[in-house]
């Protein structure tokens, strides 16, 4: 086997490509069946809820049915070869998310009509969200032809996501807290949550630094307890960001978010390094920090108390727990069917516990169907980050794609009561604009990995061979046939 070679960016290059064709016929006629499976879903509210079809399906199903095609036209374009089936996976799950949150939209209008309160939408907005995500899943298609001129600005992207994760903590309680945690950033009636962004460009930064010092992690430096580390001015600087961000997450009391980006660097130094002590090595810090949370902190304190027994308090921190696992219980393995349950009852059920909602309506299959579209979108982006000829483009297509993963974990395992709850919301599902405007944004940098990974390698034309002139042509004697 020959040795890999080296591309511009001085990182190795593998897996020399193969002709593939762009199978964006097979993306359209996928985004055609998830398109078929919304407008069904939202037929089946309607026709429990309000027991007639209106006009709203229409304006749903067409500004959905318009993302869809400037979505698909954007990448057969701009990265025709990309996977067929990424952007088709997170279609049906936003879909899916849109026509939840129009259902408990019409619940919550229901009971504010009865109580005499004032009732402003969720799903017009989110379809406003989603549009503007749009936007940017274009720009970044656009700007960035080529994965790898991102390690230009590492250094910069993570300096800027450290600021973006520290920005709320620094403002006063008025301008960034919200439920307890101090992780947004009001911007008159709009909010947005800058750790969302923070989490991608911190993993360029990783990725990046990650590539440059590989070597370095894998040998250079001292024994300590049988374990090879780095030299402290190699180790420095992703030390000092992990510690940063961690401690910021832990003093805006954003615990989700915390677990979400140690386990993502975790995992892309394991990836990195090829050496399990780094994993062993990072739990073990994991369990450390978390007695200390655990002792420091009355919201940790909290949230364990409700996870090892959310019923010692049902009507008060416990609530929500209580309730999601009375939801979930209803529904059983098929579900109370779509627009027939009470997902309403659950807090927050449009955002941080929506997929207790659909495992209401949708039960136990429906819910691992939904799962299942997590997995093989993260399954294509992983396989993408295997494909790509570059070293950093591995290491980021496989953190992108495990953050996904990683986010789900930890939302639908609190939900469910597997571990602990955390205010992190589920991809493309919930209800909120900077978690669809930043996923959107990973999703367009996993299609142009994807995109980098697939696409023929075009082969360089031979130079021709410049002749002498014929003055300077050098005598040949000929000799004559006889």
């Amino acid at each position: 086997m020959g040795q890999p070679n080296s591309d511009p960016a001085g990182q190795y290059v593998t897996n020399p490509p193969r002709d593939l064709p762009t199978r964006r016929g097979t993306e359209l006629a996928m985004l055609g069946f998830a398109s078929f499976i919304v407008t069904a879903a939202f037929m089946l509210v309607e026709a429990n809820q309000e027991q007639e079809l209106s006009f709203a399906i229409l304006w749903y199903g067409l500004a959905y049915m318009a993302i869809l095609t400037v979505a698909h036209l954007a990448v057969r374009k701009w990265a025709p070869y990309a996977d067929p089936l990424i952007l088709p996976c997170v279609a049906l799950l936003n879909g899916l998310g849109l026509v939840m949150i129009y259902r408990i939209d019409l619940a919550r209008a229901e009971k504010a009509l009865q109580a005499g309160r004032e009732f402003s939408a969720n799903a017009p907005k989110q379809v406003m969200w989603t549009v503007i995500a749009l936007a940017l899943f274009l720009a970044v298609l656009i700007i960035i032809k080529d994965h790898r001129t991102l390690t230009r600005y590492a250094y910069t992207f993570g300096l800027v996501g450290i600021i973006a994760l520290a920005l709320p903590a620094l403002l006063p309680s008025s301008l960034s807290e919200v439920n307890g945690a101090k992780v947004w950033l009001k911007l008159g009636i709009f909010s947005i949550q800058p750790g969302e962004f923070a989490k991608i460009l911190l993993m360029i930064f990783f990725a990046s630094f990650l590539v440059s010092k590989r070597d370095l992690f894998m040998a250079a430096g001292k024994r300590v307890l049988g374990i090879e580390l780095p030299r402290a001015r190699d180790l420095g600087p992703i030390l000092i960001a992990a510690v940063a961000c961690l401690g910021i997450l832990v003093f805006e009391k954003d615990l989700g978010t915390s677990l979400l980006f140690f386990g993502v660097v975790l995992m892309m130094l394991y990836v990195a390094t090829e050496r399990i002590i780094w994993v062993v090595v990072g739990l073990s810090l994991f369990a450390v920090g978390a007695l200390i949370a655990f002792q420091l902190f009355t919201h940790v304190k909290t949230r364990v108390a409700n996870w090892l027994d959310p019923f010692a308090d049902p009507t008060g921190d416990g609530f929500q727990i209580v309730q999601a696992l009375f939801g979930l219980g209803t529904g059983g393995i098929g579900g109370t069917g779509l627009g027939a349950g009470r997902p309403e009852m659950v807090p927050e059920s449009s955002t941080d516990f929506i997929t207790a909602a659909i495992g209401e309506e949708l039960g136990f299959i429906g819910l691992c169907a939904i799962l299942m579209v997590y997995l093989i979108l993260a399954m294509r982006g992983m396989r993408s980050a295997l494909a790509v000829r570059d070293t950093f483009g591995k290491l980021l297509g496989g953190g992108l794609s495990f953050a996904i993963v990683m986010q789900l974990f930890v939302i639908v395992g609190g939900v469910t009561k597997l571990i602990p709850m955390t205010g992190i919301t589920t991809p493309f599902l919930s209800y909120g604009g900077s978690s669809l405007l930043a996923n959107y944004i990973l999703v367009a940098l996993l299609l142009r990995i994807s995109d980098a990974a697939r696409r023929p390698q075009t082969s360089a034309k031979p130079r021709p061979q410049q002749q002498a002139p014929l003055a300077e042509a050098h005598t040949v004697m000929v000799e004559r046939p006889k």
